[in-house]
């Protein structure tokens, strides 16, 4: 994505929102249904999929390396699976575009494949580092030529007989753990995760559910997954639920806007994925789950979101950082609409996301009228109990939540906010400002 033609918006302060909606699938759950539909031996069909940028580029991908996926009339997207070790070299460069997401997963996926790839993106997924991937996916066998820095663009020659690992992560991570186990679908024995704190479990949940030959011990907030290897998957048909990454934009929306009632429908509420919720409520909002249940082995809810008259300020542990990473941006503009001082701690990781996630928040909430301190792993934010000043244009860095995290501080300040660029929120969330403006937000294109 360049900069060519940027979409500039800007929101407006608004009295509350109220009403019901739904948000789009979870972006987590759609790429992996699309990678291990391609891995199972048999058609997988899945309803409610994500169809934004980010996913499109993991179909697009396994498309290139042969397999069939099919959008049909019935609103489902149809895998026709080449089994764990069918996938073939591609043609051409497989385009990750944005999505991080993408790239690491696939970097685990061929690992122990025969097959060599060349993986690139756009400037901002390029100048992310992909040493925490590569480290462990070498020890398979697989070689990686990569730019300096562990960047992309990168080859990835997979290893055609790979050997299984034991591994613990240094920093706990969702991808990392979903990329080695990836690469233990086609590597014979087992291959074990060891996490020092659980991170979301997706992948091990619909592993399970196709089948495959998969342990996960917990030994308090520790987790050892394993799998073993060259096993079939079975097709499943998946109904992805609502990404709660993406409610939390409406959800903090909402909760800065006093007397706010909003309901979002059918949100996954796995509880490794629920930090936003607590932190929220830890804040003075009431939050109530309705029509709990389950989906294809995903805990779903209705969530509605009651806001207070007035946010109290925040300290989360550090340790809910993998329970709520993505959200973090939407939790700083409820800290700077709350009254008192929040403290933010072992974030680190915002720093190499789509974006340096802290240093464009500091910036952009400084900006807007808001009294911020940036440290190397996290931000202390002085909220005064009233509305920012707001007023300033925010650089979005080419970073959906950054984008999305501004617009909806603007729903809360006296002036309006201004961004620099909101295309990178299709990556994500299509249609986002529709949903808002629904909600009563005033956001307009520019």
């Amino acid at each position: 994505m360049n900069k060519i033609n940027p979409l500039r918006l800007r929101s407006h302060r608004v009295t509350t929102l109220k009403g019901n909606t739904a948000v789009p699938g979870d972006k987590s759950i759609s790429h992996r249904a699309l990678i291990l539909g391609a891995m199972a031996t048999g058609e997988t069909r899945i309803s409610h999929m994500l169809e934004g940028e980010d996913i499109m580029r993991t179909a697009t991908a396994l498309m290139n390396m042969g397999v069939e996926i099919v959008h049909k009339n019935d609103g489902r997207w149809h895998v026709h699976g080449v089994g764990t070790g069918g996938l073939l070299s591609p043609s051409n460069v497989l385009e990750m575009g944005n999505s991080g997401t993408t790239t690491r997963l696939f970097m685990g996926l061929l690992a122990s494949q025969p097959v060599t790839a060349v993986l690139t993106g756009d400037e901002s997924l390029c100048s992310r580092p992909m040493a925490r991937v590569i480290t462990p996916l070498s020890r398979f066998g697989a070689r990686f030529d990569a730019r300096a820095g562990d960047r992309l663009p990168l080859t990835v020659h997979g290893c055609s007989s790979p050997s299984p690992i034991t591994f613990t992560p240094p920093v706990a991570s969702a991808q990392v753990k979903s990329a080695i186990l990836l690469a233990g679908l086609n590597t014979p024995g087992i291959t074990t995760v060891h996490e020092d704190r659980a991170t979301r479990d997706h992948t091990e949940r619909m592993l399970k559910a196709m089948g495959a030959p998969i342990t996960v011990k917990a030994d308090g907030h520790a987790r050892t997954v394993s799998v073993t290897g060259e096993q079939e998957l079975e097709p499943l048909d998946i109904a992805v639920p609502g990404d709660i990454s993406s409610a939390a934009f409406p959800l903090v929306a909402a909760a800065i806007s006093p007397g706010s009632d909003i309901t979002l429908t059918s949100i996954g509420v796995n509880p490794l994925r629920t930090g936003i919720l607590g932190a929220l409520q830890q804040m003075g909002v009431t939050i109530t789950l309705l029509n709990a249940r389950d989906a294809g082995g995903e805990p779903v809810a209705d969530i509605r979101l009651q806001a207070p008259d007035t946010l109290k300020a925040i300290s989360p542990d550090p340790a809910i950082a993998s329970d709520m990473i993505d959200e973090f941006p939407a939790l700083f503009v409820a800290a700077a609409c709350a009254d008192g001082t929040s403290y933010f701690s072992g974030l680190s990781e915002l720093r190499v996301k789509e974006s340096d996630r802290l240093n464009a928040m500091a910036t952009a909430l400084a900006a807007n009228g808001v009294s911020v301190e940036e440290f190397p792993d996290g931000l202390v934010i002085h909220g005064t109990g009233a509305p920012p000043k707001g007023g300033a244009s925010v650089e979005t860095h080419l970073d959906h939540r950054i984008a999305m995290a501004a617009l909806v501080l603007g729903c809360a300040a006296k002036d309006p906010v201004t961004i620099s660029d909101g295309r990178p929120i299709a990556t994500s969330f299509p249609g986002f400002i529709d949903l808002m403006n629904c909600l009563n937000a005033d956001i307009v294109d520019l």
